[in-house]
C-alpha cells in the first residue's frame, strides 16, 4: 500500500464484472476496528485494504463468516485513484475520490489497523507492527504497489515549488491542476518511468487533457507539449497505439521514446532525462509545466520475502492466482507478478477467478477457473473523449462493446467519469 492510503488503479472494465447480484450485501459502515488484532488466528487473512483486498474480504465473508476474516490495513482513507486523472485536469474534485476506510470495510470483518512487517508462509503467519503475530489458514495478499518519487533526484522536495505536479499521489494531484491553470508559455512535459506502473495509460491521459485545456483557454499556441517515455512504444496494444498516434499527430504533440526522468531541478524549472538507448547521455529540458509519473515497485515487505519472485512481486500462477509454492496463499492486483497491466479492471476480473480458486482449494480440489489476463484502460483523450482499451495477456483486444473501441467517444468518457465510480463504490467493493 502506498503511504497515501489504499488506492486502486485504472478504472474501466467489463460491465458484467461489476453488476450487482441479487442478495448482495447492502452498504454498511459497521465493522470491528482495532489497533492490533482482536484475535491471533483467522481462517482468511487479507493483507491490504485497496480494491483487491476489500473485494476479496467481502467475498470471503460470504464463504466463512465475517468473524473469520480479517483485513490488515493501516490507512484511515480508501481512495478511488482512477478519478485522479480527472482531478489533475480540473474535471473532478479530489474529495470525490475518498471514503473513510471503515465505510468500505465489509460489515463484521475484523479491520486490523496495522502494517505488515514480515510474512512467514512456512508457519502460516504474518508479523505486524509491535511484534504482533497473526496466524491464518488462508492468506490473500493485496498489498498494491509502492511509489518511489525519491528515486528521482530532487524529489519529492521539488513538489514544494510551483509548475510541477503528479496525478499519482493525493498530496500532489491538485498541484497538477494548479500548474496547468498557471501555464503561460513554454514546455509542458509529461513523463513515464523505467519501471512497472499502475495504469500505464494515466501518464499520457493528463497530457491530452492539458492540451484540451490550453486550447480552450487560448494558450495552446504558446505551448510545446511533449511526452517523454522510457518505453519504445506509446501503448502496448497495437490497435490502440495506432489510434493514439493519430491523436498525437492531429494535436501536434511530441513523443520522445526511451527517455527516462532522472532529476528535477525545481528551482530552475529543469527536468533531466537519460537516453536509454545511449547510456550516459542526458538531456535537460526547461519546463513551464511538469507532470511526473514516479518510479514504482513492490511494497518493501515483499522484497526478499518467501512469497515473492526475484523482483519482489508475489509469485502466483497467472491463471488461478494461487501461489506457486504455498497452496494456501493467493495474490491479487498490483503486488503480483501477473503479466498484465496493473489496473482496477484487472482486479475486478481477477477477483471472480480468485473467488472460485479459493472455494475449490477450501474443498481440497484443484482450481479450474482461468484468468485470461483481462485488463482495461479508458484512455482519456479530452474532456469528453475516451478510447476504451480492453485486452488480454497476449496484448490482443478483448472488447466489451460491438463497436470500434479504438475510436474516441463521448459515451466512453461518461462511463469512465460518472458510471465507473458508482460501480466501484457500490458493486466491486461489495
Amino acid at each position: 500500500m502506498s503511504a497515501i492510503g489504499a488506492v486502486s488503479s485504472c478504472s474501466c472494465l467489463r460491465p458484467g464484472v461489476w453488476l450487482l447480484k441479487p442478495g448482495m450485501q447492502k452498504m454498511s459502515s459497521l465493522h470491528t476496528a482495532a489497533r492490533c488484532a482482536a484475535k491471533d488466528y483467522y481462517e482468511v487473512l487479507v493483507l491490504g485494504g485497496g480494491a483487491g483486498g476489500i473485494a476479496m474480504s467481502a467475498r470471503m465473508k460470504r464463504k466463512v463468516g465475517a468473524g473469520n476474516v480479517a483485513v490488515v490495513e493501516p490507512s484511515e482513507t480508501h481512495y478511488y485513484q482512477p478519478l485522479w486523472t480527472l482531478v489533475g485536469g480540473g474535471a473532478k474534485q479530489l474529495a470525490a475520490s475518498a471514503r473513510p476506510m471503515g465505510s468500505v470495510m465489509p460489515a463484521g470483518v475484523e479491520w486490523i489497523k496495522s502494517q505488515v512487517t514480515a510474512l512467514d508462509p512456512d508457519k502460516n503467519c504474518v508479523w505486524l507492527e509491535n511484534d504482533v503475530k497473526v496466524s491464518y489458514k488462508y492468506l490473500i495478499i493485496a498489498l498494491g504497489i509502492s511509489l518511489h518519487y525519491e528515486k528521482i533526484k530532487g524529489l519529492p522536495e521539488g513538489f514544494n515549488h510551483p509548475k510541477i505536479g503528479s496525478n499519482y499521489s493525493v498530496q500532489t494531484v491538485e498541484k497538477t491542476w494548479k500548474a496547468l491553470q498557471d501555464f503561460k508559455e513554454g514546455n509542458a512535459i509529461f513523463t513515464f518511468p523505467n519501471t512497472p506502473v499502475k495504469c500505464a495509460g494515466a501518464p499520457q491521459k493528463i497530457m491530452y487533457l492539458s492540451d484540451a485545456y490550453l486550447r480552450k483557454t487560448g494558450k495552446r499556441s504558446k505551448a510545446n507539449i511533449m511526452f517523454n517515455t522510457s518505453l519504445g512504444v506509446i501503448f502496448a496494444v497495437k490497435k490502440y497505439a495506432d489510434a493514439l498516434l493519430e491523436v498525437v499527430k492531429d494535436r501536434n504533440l511530441a513523443v520522445n521514446y526511451k527517455r527516462n526522468l532522472i532529476e528535477v531541478r525545481a528551482d530552475k524549472q529543469e527536468a533531466v532525462f537519460e537516453n536509454l538507448d545511449k547510456p550516459g547521455e542526458t538531456e535537460v529540458h526547461q519546463y513551464e509545466m511538469l507532470h511526473v509519473t514516479p518510479p514504482m515497485g513492490p511494497p518493501a515487505v515483499l522484497i526478499n520475502s518467501p512469497v515473492s519472485d526475484e523482483n519482489g512481486w508475489v509469485d502466483v500462477d497467472k491463471e488461478t492466482l494461487q501461489h506457486k509454492k504455498y497452496p494456501n496463499v493467493f495474490g491479487i492486483g498490483d503486488c503480483t507478478n501477473l503479466p498484465t497491466s496493473k489496473t482496477a479492471a484487472a482486479v475486478a476480473a481477477q477477483s471472480g477467478v480468485l473467488d472460485k480458486t479459493v472455494s475449490l482449494v477450501m474443498k481440497n480440489e484443484l482450481p479450474v477457473k482461468k484468468y485470461d489476463g483481462y485488463t482495461s484502460c479508458p484512455l482519456v483523450t479530452g474532456y469528453n473523449k475516451v478510447i476504451l482499451a480492453e485486452f488480454d495477456y497476449n496484448a490482443q483486444p478483448l472488447e466489451t462493446f460491438p463497436i470500434d473501441q479504438s475510436k474516441e467517444r463521448a459515451t466512453m468518457y461518461h462511463m469512465k467519469a460518472d458510471m465507473m465510480p458508482l460501480l466501484y463504490w457500490n458493486a466491486l467493493l461489495k
